[in-house]
Parts: structure tokens; C-alpha cells; sequence
């Protein structure tokens, strides 16, 4: 069965996208798509706090209580998760896995020990990947800032040894582009390791996703623009609700990227399901 995520990368209150993870703009209240995307068949929620790791923070707790109230699915958590106390905190929340890239990178231990406190099925490693002028393609960390020197197939096949139940791997070449995933990439990956991999970053239609299932191999796909772009369309929210951080002109101006073509979470599954692949509708 193969699972679709919403992601919803957090700034401060707000749920925000940008392009390569950079250029960060507030699309609305994350907890508004959250019901939103449940009530339209999502199979998990995938929040990332996109600068918890600049900051040495994580600040979803509150995001994530909420939304564990009236949503009945795994939720992912990611951004700041560097100790065994933030796991239990995320958990404790209401989430279900935490997502690890940063502390993982610098200490890889922190994935066995995490792994055997809580089990591998809660652990999911994030590998921020680039592709490099020879063709290699490194992990980042810091939200796609910082080189880590990591082959990524290397890494996340260490990662998974340690105890990491699933790799999510974001191509941060296309990410927010709408350009397709990098199937060479997701491929890679899922040659190096045995667990569910999640592909992220780059999908604009059906197609895409359908791709990176069956030429990259993808167990899951976490898809953003296509999603939140179709809900606001639908919404039609007051920008000033969300005016409290971050830069709200894309929210207000109606302007719209070529490349991706938004689609409700429940026409895309249908969409998948025509194209034989085994989606819960």
C-alpha cells in the first residue's frame, strides 16, 4: 500500500513553503490544513519545523497537541530533535515518529539509542540531499545550509543499521519547483537500504508521484505545493489571520507556479488508484 503524506513545513505559528527549502512564504494555519487533508484521506502528516535546527529549538509541541486532537493518523515530527528527551517530548505531544537529520549527522549514535528507547518503527532519518557538479549527491543538514561531506546512499544505509525505521529523502534541487522528483535519486536510496523509503520534493502532478513509485521505488511520497496550493484556492483565508510572521505576499497576490498543477489529496488518489497503484481511498 503505498502511503501519501502531506508535508507541512512550520515557521514560528505558521505553515510556509519555499523553493530549495529557501524563500519561506506563510501559506495559513497549519492546523487548518491539517484537518483538511485528513478529512480528504490522508495516510500520515509530515511536520517539519524548518528553522528548529538553526535555532537549536523545537517549538511544535503545541501544533502538534492540537492537531493529535481531532486528527486520527501518524503524525511525523521533524526539526530540533537532538536528545532522547526531545523524542519523548515529540511523542509525548501526540506524534507518532520523529523525523532525525542534523543530530544524526553529528552523532550517529543518537540513532541506536533512540531506536532501542523507542522502537525503529518511531525513528525516520531525513536526508537533505544536493546533487554535486561530478554527479554524487551529498546530504545537508540545517535545513539544506550546511554540507555534511555524506554520500547519501552511504548514509542512509549506516542509518538504517543504527536502528532508523525510514529514510525520507528531499531533493533539495527540486524542492518547491514543481520539476518532478529526482527519480535517480529516490532509486539510489532505495537500493541502499531495506526500509520504507519517502520521496520529497519536486512533484507537480499525478504523474510525478506515480513515477517515483514506479521507477524510483518509493514506499511513500510526501507531497507539499500541489496540496497547499489547491486548499488555498478552496479556502479563501484572510491573509491577516496568518500576518504574524513571515512574508504573506504570495498569500495575498493569487499568483499561482506553471509547473505545478494543484489537486485536492482525494482526486490525486483517485488518480493513482487509475493508475493501478494500490492507494487507500
Amino acid at each position: 500500500m503505498i502511503r501519501i503524506i502531506p508535508r507541512l513545513d512550520i515557521k514560528g505559528p505558521n505553515l510556509v513553503k519555499g523553493i530549495r527549502l529557501e524563500g519561506l512564504r506563510v501559506l495559513g494555519k497549519p492546523e487548518d490544513f491539517a484537518k483538511h487533508y485528513y478529512a480528504q484521506g490522508a495516510d500520515e502528516l509530515f511536520f517539519q519545523d524548518t528553522v528548529a535546527s538553526l535555532y537549536e529549538r523545537n517549538s511544535l509541541s503545541d501544533i502538534i497537541t492540537r492537531t493529535a486532537a481531532s486528527v486520527f493518523i501518524p503524525l511525523t515530527v521533524g526539526g530540533g530533535i537532538r536528545n532522547i528527551e526531545d523524542v519523548r517530548a515529540a511523542l509525548g505531544a501526540g506524534a507518532d515518529k520523529v523525523a532525525i537529520n542534523t543530530a544524526a549527522v553529528k552523532n550517529p549514535d543518537f540513532i541506536r539509542e533512540a531506536a532501542h528507547t523507542f522502537g525503529s518503527s518511531t525513528i525516520v532519518i531525513s536526508i537533505e540531499a544536493i546533487k554535486q557538479s561530478n554527479g554524487k549527491y551529498l546530504a545537508y543538514i540545517d535545513n539544506g545550509r550546511e554540507e555534511t561531506g555524506l554520500e547519501v546512499s552511504a548514509w542512509a544505509k549506516q542509518a538504517t543499521e543504527l536502528g532508523a525505521g525510514e529514510i525520507v529523502i528531499t531533493s533539495v534541487d527540486r524542492e518547491g519547483t514543481g520539476e518532478g522528483y529526482d527519480l535517480a535519486l529516490i532509486k539510489l536510496i532505495k537500493d541502499a537500504v531495506t526500509v520504507p523509503v519517502i520521496s520529497h520534493g519536486g512533484a507537480s502532478s499525478a504523474k510525478d508521484v506515480a513515477s517515483a513509485v514506479k521507477v524510483g521505488g518509493a514506499s511513500a511520497v510526501a507531497l507539499a505545493s500541489i496540496l497547499h496550493y489547491d486548499f488555498i484556492a478552496r479556502a479563501q483565508d484572510n491573509a491577516h489571520d496568518f500576518s504574524s510572521e513571515g512574508n504573506i505576499s504570495f498569500l495575498t497576490s493569487g499568483k499561482k507556479f506553471n509547473k505545478i498543477v494543484p489537486t485536492s489529496l482525494s482526486e490525486l488518489k483517485k488518480e493513482l488508484q487509475q493508475q493501478n497503484l494500490e492507494i487507500r481511498l
